[in-house]
Order: C-alpha cells, then sequence, then structure tokens
C-alpha cells in the first residue's frame, strides 16, 4: 500500500511539472508559429504592445515598402546593418568584431542585424542578456528562412521606434520629425532618421545635434558611394 500511495504521489506531483514543460514550450515555438502568418499580417511589436497595456501613446500608421521613400531603407541599412542583402539573417563576421570590441556578448553594440531586431522587437524582451541572444540568433535564422528579404525590411520598418511618444515606424517617425509622410523623404532627411535609430529618446531628427549630424552625413555619404548595395536591393526587390 505504501509503494501504490507513493507512486501515486509522484504521478501527481510530477503533473505541474510537466504543464509546466508544456507551457514554456508552446511559448517557445508560438515565435516559430507566428512568422509563417507575417507573410501577409501587419505584426505589432513587444514594445508597441508593453505601452498599449500601460496605457501609454502609441502612433503607428503601416506603409507597404513600396510607398516609402527608397532613401529610407538605403539609409537604415548603411547604418545598421551592411551586409543585410546577403547574411542569412546573423552577420557572425560583425557579430564577432562587436564582441571582441566589447568583452562581453551581452555589451555588444552594432553586432544585431535587421533581421535580429526584427526578431526582437516582434518576439523577444529589450535589453542585453545571454539569454535573449541565445533565442534570438535561431529566430532570425528562421525568419530570414521563411520571409522574403523585402519582407523583413517592410516589417523592421514599420515597428521600429523612431519617437520620443510612442511613434512607432517610418510613417510616424517622419511626421514627428519632419511634418510629412515617409513617402516624401529627402536623403538626408532619411539619413538623419537612421542616425537616431539605437535611441529615439535620447536622439531627434526633428532636433538633431552634432552627434546626429555627423552620423548622418556619413550615413548619406556611404548609401551615394555603394552602387553595389543599391544593385542587391535592387535584385531583392527592396527598392
Amino acid at each position: 500500500m505504501s509503494s501504490a500511495s507513493d507512486a501515486k504521489f509522484l504521478r501527481r506531483a510530477a503533473r505541474p511539472v510537466r504543464w509546466a514543460l508544456f507551457a514554456l514550450l508552446v511559448v517557445l515555438l508560438l515565435p516559430y508559429l507566428l512568422t509563417p502568418l507575417y507573410l501577409v499580417l501587419r505584426p505589432v511589436s513587444m514594445p508597441m504592445l508593453w505601452r498599449w497595456i500601460t496605457g501609454e501613446r502609441v502612433e503607428r500608421i503601416y506603409l507597404p515598402l513600396a510607398a516609402i521613400a527608397p532613401a529610407l531603407p538605403i539609409s537604415v541599412i548603411v547604418a545598421e546593418d551592411a551586409q543585410f542583402c546577403s547574411h542569412a539573417g546573423v552577420d557572425w563576421a560583425q557579430l564577432q568584431e562587436a564582441i571582441e570590441a566589447a568583452d562581453e556578448l551581452g555589451e555588444a553594440r552594432g553586432g544585431s542585424t535587421i533581421t535580429q531586431q526584427v526578431a526582437k522587437n516582434l518576439f523577444l524582451w529589450q535589453g542585453r542578456s545571454f539569454l535573449r541572444k541565445a533565442l534570438e540568433f535561431p529566430l532570425a535564422h528562421w525568419i530570414n528562412l521563411v520571409l522574403p528579404k523585402r519582407r523583413v525590411m517592410e516589417i523592421y520598418l514599420n515597428i521600429a521606434e523612431w519617437g520620443p511618444n510612442g511613434e512607432f515606424g517610418a510613417e510616424a517617425g517622419a511626421r514627428h520629425a519632419f511634418g510629412k509622410s515617409a513617402r516624401a523623404l529627402a536623403a538626408h532627411e532619411a539619413a538623419l532618421m537612421a542616425s537616431i535609430l539605437p535611441n529615439p529618446i535620447r536622439r531627434s531628427a526633428r532636433r538633431p545635434g552634432p552627434g546626429v549630424r555627423r552620423l548622418a552625413g556619413i550615413y548619406l555619404a556611404r548609401a551615394r558611394a555603394s552602387p553595389r548595395l543599391a544593385a542587391c536591393l535592387q535584385a531583392r526587390r527592396i527598392l
């Protein structure tokens, strides 16, 4: 009787553990199941959801990539991910350089591709940690496998945070900074927007400081001097 009672107790005790493991598996697999839907659906980011939940302002007007001035994706790629056309979601060479410069993976800056940022903003949390990076890498590869580069860029331009008061996406960012649509951005305006992407709370395209203006000048010059990039973007139907 004692052995039977012990076995019954163990089965009951193991039930919550099994459910917890099942719930964890569902959470881990959910991004992989949702990603194919974003071939057609217009996703929202975790920062947007968090602001909605906490009652903070969110402004996002979705624009198809074809409706966004071509200067913006070019400037963003030059600023954030020069190998966007060619890598498979993670730029391992650039990541290695960032790790060596930072001496720690969690502190690496500049090693995240646009695809990784899409993975983070859609499915993960902000901040720097080994755990988030470990989840981010396979997600970025999956996104790159399932979604065309053109679609990844469109999603990124529509979920990136581009203003200090809940402005998400290129359209809200352009209206906030320049009082115009992202359809009508000039090349220097696109470069200014790309320059504030690391921190649109502290940096401003509307009132750019010397550092932002300097970065914008660098990105503008690089965009104009990169015929191979333009050719690659055209081949990928990003332009």
